[in-house]
């Protein structure tokens, strides 16, 4: 059976695929509940840093520092540089990673800086965002800047 944050976080980034974005889903888990949710927003929000992650974060809110070094950051695909300095900046303590086969961002920045990374490779992660590289190549170039 799948974690519900991580399906949560796969939900979020279905919704962000309907809108015609990038499918990368996240949510903020602090106590067992979720206080953040978002999607990769780019594209419908047309800014450049509205990753999932970042979307999660927004949505949490204004937080206390002490609340962030409680939480767990679930997120679809493998942070990116942005999105991982995000999550060192408010010392989120575990990132839950859905996949990192169809990109691999920061993982080894946030092992370094005493994360704790829980890789998934959950083959719904995987299949959604290669299916959605595979017919937006240049659209997902765009977003890790290449």
């Amino acid at each position: 059976m799948r974690d519900p944050f991580l399906q949560a976080a796969i939900d979020e980034a279905k919704l962000g695929l309907s809108e015609g974005g990038i499918p990368i889903g996240s949510v903020l888990v602090h106590q067992g509940k979720i206080i953040g949710r978002g999607h990769n927003m780019r594209v419908q929000q047309n800014n450049p840093l509205l990753h999932g992650e970042m979307s999660a974060f927004l949505n949490a809110g204004r937080l206390p520092a002490s609340v962030y070094r409680e939480c767990t950051l679930y997120t679809t695909l493998s942070p990116c540089p942005m999105c991982s300095g995000t999550s060192l900046l408010y010392k989120i303590p575990k990132i839950v990673i859905g996949e990192n086969i169809t990109f691999r961002g920061a993982e080894d920045w946030l092992k370094h800086e005493g994360v704790e990374l829980v890789l998934a490779q959950d083959e719904e992660c995987i299949a959604m965002m290669r299916q959605f590289i595979a017919a937006n190549s240049g659209l997902w170039n765009e977003d890790i800047a290449e």
